[in-house]
């Protein structure tokens, strides 16, 4: 038998254990049953169970929910169109998201699907540098899927693209041409 504090009170009988239980106004629960002899211990056990359901709240709350994004194309999606989905799954994976990528077939479209797997195998190779490719792609019905996952190292992170990196060195050089001048 062991209380509360979980402090040692010695073997007893059940009628004792009970007796006990009872003028402490504590529950008898059995904590080991299969001990010789078996263990049992004084608890509030409606304590007990808000803490429990309280600890197993945490553990979810504590837990990180991974979003998947879906990004969807057909074999005769535009090449312009192709680069906004790159640049929308892009920015899925560096937001820590994974981007699931769907070519979807209508009709005889299906019997091209060498077309298909290059229109995937480029996706992928696109972002190559921010997520990697976690389900190869493989046909599901009609469609031919693959799920990119973010890259551990690269999550919540921002590369800076071309654009930015022009506008420094425009910067960088007014600064000199200022400093030469002046």
């Amino acid at each position: 038998m062991v209380d509360a504090s979980g402090k040692q009170l010695g073997i007893m009988t059940p009628s004792e254990a009970l007796r006990l239980a009872r003028e402490r106004d504590l529950d008898l629960v059995e904590v080991a049953p299969k001990a010789d002899p078996p263990v049992c211990r004084l608890i509030d056990y409606g304590k007990y169970q808000y803490e429990q359901t309280k600890r197993q709240r945490q553990a979810r709350k504590a837990q990180k929910q991974v979003e998947v994004k879906e990004i969807r194309l057909r074999p005769k999606t535009s090449e312009h169109d192709t680069e906004v989905r790159l640049k929308q799954a892009r920015k899925f994976l560096e937001s820590g998201a994974k981007v699931k990528v769907r070519l979807r077939f209508r009709g005889r479209e299906i019997q091209h699907s060498n077309v298909a797997m290059k229109i995937m195998n480029d996706f992928a190779a696109e972002l190559a540098d921010v997520g990697e490719v976690e389900v190869r792609p493989n046909m599901e019905g009609r469609s031919l899927l693959m799920i990119i996952a973010p890259l551990p190292n690269r999550t919540g992170k921002k590369t800076s693209s071309k654009s930015s990196q022009k506008a420094k060195e425009k910067a960088a050089e007014k600064a000199s041409d200022a400093d030469k001048t002046g």
